[in-house]
């Protein structure tokens, strides 16, 4: 049977390498040269996990000691730097790219906490932001709102996901079986989110109605 171990692994790697291509394609979409991507790569795959690791006391973090994740994040921008084309023919790719990293990330974010002796409750925020740390420092460094905070479902997506995981582990389950319904659901809620503009409520104030009460109060009474 596979250690459990095991299975973090390599669903780090695969969240670092599918955070890494959204990084280098959001990189060569703002026309950085190839050594930004290469950064940019880097900081969206790695930066989750760092995160969590430093948060939970896993110090020196994994991405910093295990040369496995900086391989595999120079391998995703170099693939987009000489293929952008090929990757660019997905839809919306930073989005959907998004969706499987936060996915990964979740899932494995949430059973690294509950192994270090994090409370449930602690295990599953952990495990959201885990899965949305590297996307917010990718949108931080190109200038942007982070999607965390404009997208839809998200942070809920990857909550949802790391909660599955918590779940199975209070339940007796199995870490294979809940990491794959959790990252089942989290994918899924994020794609039907992209598909369906699902997202949570907004205020309905404009900017320019907000300016104009704004000014009102500033003026006064007549």
């Amino acid at each position: 049977m596979i250690a459990v171990e095991t299975i973090i692994h390599v669903l780090d790697l695969g969240g670092t390498f599918v955070f890494a291509l959204s990084g280098a394609v959001a990189a060569v979409n703002r026309r950085l040269d190839v050594l930004g991507i290469l950064v940019l790569s880097f900081v969206a795959g790695n930066f989750g996990g760092i995160t969590r690791d430093l948060l939970i006391g896993a110090a020196p973090p994994a991405a910093l000691t295990d040369g496995h994740y900086l391989l595999v994040s120079v391998v995703a921008g170099l693939i987009t730097f000489f293929a952008y084309a090929g990757v660019d023919r997905l839809r919306s790719p930073v989005l959907l790219l998004d969706a499987v990293g936060l996915a990964f990330f979740a899932v494995a974010g949430a059973q690294k906490a509950i192994e270090f002796g994090l409370s449930p409750v602690m295990s599953a925020l952990l495990g959201m932001l885990t899965g949305i740390g590297g996307g917010m420092t990718r949108d931080v460094l190109l200038a942007e709102i982070p999607q965390v905070l404009r997208a839809d479902l998200y942070a809920v997506a990857a909550l949802a996901g790391a909660s599955i995981v918590v779940l199975g582990d209070r339940l007796g389950l199995s870490y294979g079986m809940s990491a794959l319904a959790g990252g089942a659901l989290c994918l899924g809620l994020r794609f039907m989110a992209i598909q369906h503009r699902w997202r949570l409520p907004v205020a309905h104030l404009s900017a320019q109605g907000r300016a104009g009460v704004d000014r009102s109060a500033d003026e006064g009474p007549p």
